[in-house]
Order: C-alpha cells, then structure tokens, then sequence
C-alpha cells in the first residue's frame, strides 16, 4: 500500500520534506565541480537528501553520469578499490567489450584487468592480477574523471559510508592522494568529476575532515539542519488525513517531534505503527502503544551498547543526561565517580570511538541516537521526568 510514512527505504519526491537550504547548497557545489563531505548520525536522512537532489538536478535537465559507492563492508584496501573500480565501470558501461575497453583505455600500465571468465561465472567487471601499489590507486581513482573528459560529461561519485576506509591499512596513502588529484585538478574542466564523501560515523568523519584535516579546503562540508517541526507535524497530519481518512492530533505529533529531535526516520516510524492501530482517531494511548513496539524493536540494540560500555563510560553518559557540560569540573568528576580529569577525557574519547556520543562546536556532549537517548534516561537510568 502507498503510504506517506516511508522508514525502510529512502525518501524522494511527493514524500520528500524539508532540507530546501540544503538541497539548494549540495545542488549548486554539484553544479560548480565541488566536492562535498556529509556526516550525520545514522538514520537523519543524508541519502534520501543526496538523492532528491540528484533527482532534482536531473529535472532541471543537468546532465551527469552517478555511481553509487556503498563501503559499508570495506575493511581492505582491494576491497575499497574493488568497489569503487565495479561501481564507476558499471555505471559508464554495460557490456563485456564496454569493460574491456575501459581498463584497456583508461587503466593500462595497473594490475587491474577484465577478466572474461570472471565476469562470466561471477559477474566481475574488474579484477587485480596483483597486490595493489600506489600507482593502482592513483589511475583507479581519475577513472571517474577521465570518464568524464572522454563522454563530456560531469561525473559524479556518492561514497557511502566513507569513513570504512580508514579500516584499510593503507587508508592514508589513500587519502593523499586523492588530495593530491584535488589539488592538481583543474576547476575550469566543464566536465568535472566530484565527490560525495557520505558517512554515518559522526565521530569518525570528524577525525578524518575536522581533527586529521584530510582534504583541507578541498572538500566542502554540508550540514544538516533539524528538519522545521511544523513541516514534520503538516507531514503526518496530512498524511493520516489524505492517505487513510484519519485524525492524528497536532499536539500528539509535536510531542513526538521533541521526543525523537525531529528525526523523520523515528517519526514515520511511529506514524506507521500508530497507522497499524488505528481505525479512525489516533490516541495518546495507541501513541504510547506505538512507541513501546518501537522501544521493543530496537531494545536489544540498546542493551549491546550499555553492556559494551564500563562504568567511568556510564557516568559519563548519566552526567551528559543530566546537563552537565564542564565534566572536568571538580565537583563533576566527584559526583560522579570519574577519578580525574584525565581520565574525563580518555572516557570522552572512548565514548566518540563507539559512536554513542558526539561533541558540538562549544564541546557540549550530544547523543546521537535521540530513541537511545529515551531509553537511557527512562528504562536505564530511571530519571524522574
């Protein structure tokens, strides 16, 4: 059934809500040759943001050819240039002759070959006859550009989950030398190729493009703004009303947008559970009801957190909950048994290390998962409301 409330798959089009800054911004870097980094916690909608303004790019009738780089399994270097060489070729080509002709072109001198029987029995478009070196790396990543120049026409490369190639031994030689492909490139090509560095791992995207300073001045950094909760409450107001005939209070909606922060993902969630239960009017009672499915669904993730977490972390955590920014404050590290200041700070790290936390500009602690953050406080920690 076509439901407005979509959580299991990205969002484009009629469905699409919101980010209109932010579409406006990636669509005109995209349009300039500019590369972009994008980094937010998991499920804040950076996919579903990309795609709709690639689908929007593409109906204002820019021309460009995409691939898409999923790492999310990358651990090894052969895997990183296996994905990326298999993704750029299968979105420039379609054909056994068509692949042959790339590597042959665009890929002489490099241990990558197409192999025949490979790509008969397997499907491989691109295959290593050695261990990969620097020279590899080099060609296999100006594929996309020199692509680009050969069709005349602007390539552009979305990595997703970018950060799994730090996972790599090699990740550094890696990213020096797409800085230095960066660096050389020449901006007034009307056919650039450009990145889109996407990644879930707040922290670890921090440590490459904010502390490390990888692609310094070279990547621009788009941000994802709290989605306005008035277009969110209009979204599943309208959303019950047109698409099922049913009522869902305003007030029980913005009680939930405070809940989740606005996360559209959580929030179609709830709207669609709540759909599930409903017949006519949806109650604060069959809301209470939806939220518990969901705490159920996604306790256990929960659970594996807190237990992978020691006991300074989960002070930590408590403190953060209870609004305390200065943890190093004497009276911080006594309340709350963390022993010193440094080990304050060993803790912080540990804590940005397993993705649970993250820190702002003014070096405020935010919790990235806004459900968690509920759980936390509600069935972990006990805090009165």
């Amino acid at each position: 059934m076509d439901t407005p409330f979509i959580y299991d798959k990205y969002v484009t089009g009629k469905n699409f809500i919101g980010r209109r800054t932010e579409r406006m911004i990636l669509a005109n870097l995209l349009k300039a040759g500019e590369h972009v980094s994008i980094y937010e916690p998991p499920k804040t909608g950076k996919m579903s943001l990309i795609r709709q303004t690639l689908y929007d790019m593409r109906d204002s009738g820019v021309q460009f050819m995409l691939a898409f780089v999923d790492m999310m399994n990358v651990r090894t270097l052969e895997d990183f240039l296996m994905k990326f060489g298999t993704s750029v070729m299968k979105s420039a080509a379609s054909t056994p002759d068509e692949y042959d002709s790339i590597v042959s072109s665009c890929l002489e001198g490099t241990h990558f070959v197409f192999d025949r029987m490979q790509f008969m029995t397997r499907g491989e478009v691109l295959s290593l006859n050695w261990t990969p070196d620097r020279n590899d790396i080099a060609r296999l990543l100006e594929l996309p550009q020199r692509l680009a120049a050969s069709k005349g026409i602007r390539y552009i490369v979305v990595f997703k989950e970018f950060q799994n190639l730090m996972n790599a031994d090699e990740y550094e030689d890696v990213f020096k030398i797409m800085e230095t492909q960066m660096k050389e490139r020449d901006r007034q090509n009307p056919h650039p190729a450009v990145f889109i560095m996407s990644g879930a791992m707040v922290n670890a995207m921090k440590l490459i493009f904010e502390e490390k300073r990888y692609f310094y001045r070279q990547v621009n950094h788009v941000e994802l703004s709290q989605v306005d909760q008035k277009e969110i409450i209009e979204h599943i107001v309208k959303g019950f009303l047109n698409g099922m005939g049913k009522s869902f209070d305003r007030n029980l909606a913005m009680g939930a947008c405070e809940l989740f922060k606005a996360n559209l993902w959580y929030m179609n969630h709830l709207a669609a559970i709540c759909d599930a239960l409903s017949k006519g009017f949806v109650t604060e009672a069959m809301m209470t009801e939806a939220l518990s499915s969901m705490i159920a669904v996604h306790e256990p993730r929960f659970v594996s957190v807190v237990n992978d977490l020691t006991d300074h972390q989960l002070s930590l955590m408590r403190a953060a909950l209870d609004g305390v920014v200065k943890f190093s404050a004497s009276d911080v590290i006594e309340k709350y048994h963390l022993n010193s200041s440094a080990n304050v700070r060993r803790v912080k790290d540990a804590l940005k290390k397993k993705e649970v936390i993250t820190f702002n500009e003014k070096d405020e602690p935010v919790v990235l998962d806004p459900l968690f953050e509920y759980w936390l406080k509600k069935f972990y920690f006990e805090i009165p409301e």
